[in-house]
């Protein structure tokens, strides 16, 4: 033991020293007195001296400048050099717009939940808030989602005069301008309601106070630009669109082969400079309605009319919809979904350059101006559409699974229900939470880049599976489409989200670990940024203190993954009560993991990590997941931990730490490395993987606060238009909820006696009669069942249709057609 004494005591104080992040120096200090230590209490003196040497060799050249920056640091920046991967000009500008919240934090290893917890509680304002109970309120009201998607192919014009009237299109435009300035929260809970009755109003209102005009115009516009076209966004006499994707740029927006070449030509009667432009754009939400265009373009100055540069880049005008040479072309139908939505495309449209937003000083910055927006986007629309139709799934299906009935029972009480149940409720209360997450990050004044991506590829895969879900638990109610129908056009729709505002497999292969490593990576960027300074001493200091930060970075989340994966996450400090500190210390494990894995890849792959898209792809699920927890656990603690949630919370937390585990297990499985792949398994599954799905028990639970009245239900329910309406089937069904539980010991009851008894061949109305007659059932209890029977009926209950309503209008069927149509009626 004396021998190995000294040898224990440096690993273990070594392992410490990596786990609490302790200085080089304070771990030396700490070494040599535990070394004389062990002298003094008869450990082998030459133990001692060969572990103090390999202390002295270890820490000596690190810690003197003049040894460890010319023999060390300065060769290593030479290598890093070399293998750091050309950044493009796009890439640069994307890293730089970007801030960086609490998302940095779990990129640590070792995040500061205080950051997070200390963030305020979103809230509304009194305004705000009046406004949701107002005109938004009104705005649902107003909203026939059957006579909008199939009769119309259109909203009716008094709800697009309201919609104006009301300034649904200037949410974010600033009061000084007539707009309503409202924060992002408030833009999030707006775009909630209103996709809870209908994703194309929602798409409506959205987009306009999303990436577009007035935006792009508060941003960097000119003040004669704001000043003329702001007041005009905010009260609807100017319909906004903005035109970016076109046939041969999708997701890869800087290839866009629009452009702009600049000349003089005439415009109000004045020769001026300006641009012409040739563009060939499609997927153009509000395009066939719009007034205003915003459209992205390349411009070249190949006559050197503004200077010696001839490709300036990518820019962005305005265009009014009368320019000569803009042509709107016919309308786009996506799924059955028909907001407005068309290709646009011109040759030769010419402009001046007070039409580019900016002015002539903003040529060539189209880019920059798109990235820091488009976040911002990202953050409200497509996860508040998301939100709200998830919600009001949740809460309609809930009701559903109570009041249909097969063999006797609710159809939630069977166990496959329950499952898919959980997985609604689940997923909706997840994407509430993410949601609002996203929206309360904009409100504060950051611009998420990585948490927006993460919210939209999340969010809308998540509304995907909450409305697969539902449509698998309604049967035939959910098929067959109608006035009655409120899942049908939500599960056609379900793809568009997807596909919009970068296609979800781009956005999950490339953008979320792709951005979020450099710029959440709290060294990486800090190294980059020294290894391009200009060669000098002052490079080599810069580069020295972020390189040796991110040795000792790395090697405390190797040491840290280990313990983790020793122990189980189940000892260490963490935040929350009793039943959450749990949580916070499995996040504390994958945090520490993610930083290993991404280090680890980084340095093996270098400039071809960008091409491993699968690995990528894994590794930016466990980002997105622990992001996705740590969302789950701010919105737990901001509605103070109310206990009737935990069955929700648990199955949401556990859900996202199962699909770490597998995003983690697939990565080092199919590590590029495969010794390294192994050695990481060893420090972060030492003892295997043992996170596991939710159960069957706590998925019965949290499919149950579907099914009952109760407060973790409304407040799942908070923020979705629930009024029971003639044309919101979906509110009246919940409306019936309440009444269907009171009712159904009656109902047993009543069915128990009829059972036993000889009655048979009788209406359902005789049988009450009777039931009463007999002293079954009482009259109020009659009533009671009269009610269930027909809240049932209505609840289960699909359209139907002549055939001529069904055929597109102008259409002439054939003769034969005809004869046989008239036949199946004779038949009929």
């Amino acid at each position: 033991m004396s021998i190995a004494l000294p040898f224990i005591v440096f690993v273990l104080l070594a392992g410490i020293a990596a786990y609490h992040r302790l200085r080089l120096p304070v771990w030396a200090a700490l070494t040599a007195a535990a070394l004389v230590a062990c002298a003094l209490l008869g450990a082998n003196v030459v133990a001692v001296v060969l572990v103090a040497v390999i202390t002295a060799l270890i820490a000596v050249p690190l810690l003197v400048p003049a040894i460890r920056l010319p023999y060390i640091t300065k060769p290593l920046l030479g290598f890093y050099t070399k293998i750091l991967p050309p950044l493009s000009d796009t890439e640069r500008v994307a890293l730089e717009a970007g801030t960086v919240g609490f998302e940095g934090e779990l990129f640590s290893g070792r995040p500061d939940w205080k950051v997070l917890l200390d963030q305020p509680a979103p809230t509304l304002t009194a305004e705000e808030q009046a406004f949701l109970d107002g005109p938004c309120e009104e705005l649902c009201a107003m909203t026939n989602d059957w006579d909008i998607t199939h009769v119309r192919a259109d909203l009716p014009p008094e709800m697009w005069e309201f919609i104006k009237k009301n300034r649904f299109f200037g949410m974010i435009v600033p009061k000084e301008y007539g707009g309503l300035g409202f924060s992002a929260l408030a833009n999030h809970k707006v775009i909630q309601k209103l996709a809870s009755i209908s994703s194309v109003v929602s798409s409506t209102v959205g987009v306009p106070n999303s990436l577009g005009p007035a935006e792009l115009i508060m941003h960097y516009g000119t003040e004669e630009q704001k000043d003329h076209y702001l007041p005009r966004l905010a009260d609807g006499r100017e319909v906004p669109c903005f035109a970016l994707t076109g046939p041969w740029a999708g997701s890869d927006a800087t290839s866009i082969p629009d452009f702009g070449i600049v000349c003089m030509g005439e415009w109000n009667g004045a020769n001026v400079v300006g641009v012409k432009l040739t563009f060939d754009k499609r997927y153009i939400t509000l395009a066939p309605v719009a007034t205003l265009i915003g459209m992205a373009f390349r411009m070249y100055d190949p006559d050197g009319i503004l200077g010696d540069t001839r490709d300036i880049g990518i820019s962005l005008a305005l265009l009014p919809r009368d320019t000569d040479g803009v042509n709107v072309g016919r309308r786009h139908f996506p799924l059955n979904s028909p907001f407005q939505n068309g290709p646009l495309d011109g040759r030769e449209v010419f402009i001046p350059l007070s039409q580019l937003i900016g002015g002539e000083a903003q040529a060539g910055k189209g880019w920059q101006m798109l990235v820091e927006v488009l976040s911002i986007g990202r953050s409200i629309t497509l996860p508040s559409t998301a939100s709200g139709g998830g919600k009001m799934g949740a809460i309609a299906t809930g009701a559903y699974a109570r009041i249909r009935k097969q063999f006797g029972l609710s159809i939630g009480r069977f166990e496959g229900v329950q499952e898919a149940l959980a997985r609604i409720a689940g997923n909706a209360y997840t994407i509430s939470a993410l949601s609002e997450s996203t929206a309360a990050a904009v409100a504060r004044g950051e611009n998420p880049a990585v948490p927006s991506t993460i919210a939209k590829y999340h969010c809308t895969e998540m509304g995907r599976q909450v409305a697969q879900d539902a449509m698998d638990i309604h049967g035939g109610k959910g098929i067959i489409l109608g006035p009655k129908n409120y899942l049908g056009r939500s599960w056609q729709a379900s793809p568009i989200a997807i596909t919009v505002e970068g296609a979800n497999i781009m956005t999950r292969s490339l953008m979320i670990f792709g951005q979020g490593a450099i710029l959440c990576h709290p060294w990486v960027l800090k190294e980059m940024k020294a290894a391009m300074m200009p060669e000098g001493p002052e490079q080599v200091r810069e580069f020295d203190r972020n390189l040796f930060g991110h040795i000792g970075f790395a090697i405390s989340n190797a040491v840290r993954s280990l313990w983790f994966g020793v122990t189980g996450a189940s000892v260490g400090t963490a935040p929350g009560d009793a039943y959450t500190r749990r949580y916070y210390r499995k996040l504390n494990r994958y945090s520490a993991a993610l930083a290993l894995c991404a280090d680890t890849s980084m340095l093996l792959l270098g400039g071809k990590l960008k091409f491993k898209e699968s690995l990528s792809g894994r590794l930016g699920d466990v980002l997105s997941q622990l992001y996705i927890a740590s969302a789950l656990l701010k919105r737990y603690e901001d509605q103070s931990r109310p206990e009737a949630d935990q069955p929700l919370l648990a199955w949401s937390i556990l859900n996202a730490v199962h699909k770490i585990e597998l995003a983690l297990s697939d990565a080092l499985r199919n590590f590029p490395v495969r010794p390294v792949g192994w050695l990481l398994w060893a420090l972060i599954f030492p003892i295997g993987r043992r996170a596991t799905p939710p159960g069957d028990r706590l998925s019965r639970r949290a499919a149950s606060l579907l099914m009952v009245p109760n407060e973790a239900r409304d407040r799942l329910a908070e923020g979705i238009y629930l009024t029971p309406t003639e044309h919101n089937p979906a509110g009246r069904i919940n409306s019936f909820l309440a009444a269907v539980v009171l009712a159904e010991p009656v109902e047993r009851k009543f069915l128990k006696a009829m059972k036993n008894s000889d009655i048979e061949a009788l209406t359902f109305p005789e049988q009450l009669d009777e039931g009463v007659r007999e002293g079954w059932i009482t009259a109020d209890e009659r009533g009671q069942l009269q009610a269930l029977r027909e809240m049932t009926i209505e609840a289960i209950s699909v359209d139907d249709f002549d055939t001529e309503e069904l055929r597109s209008a102008g259409y002439k069927a054939e003769p034969e057609f005809e004869l046989l149509d008239a036949r199946e009626h004779a038949i009929s």
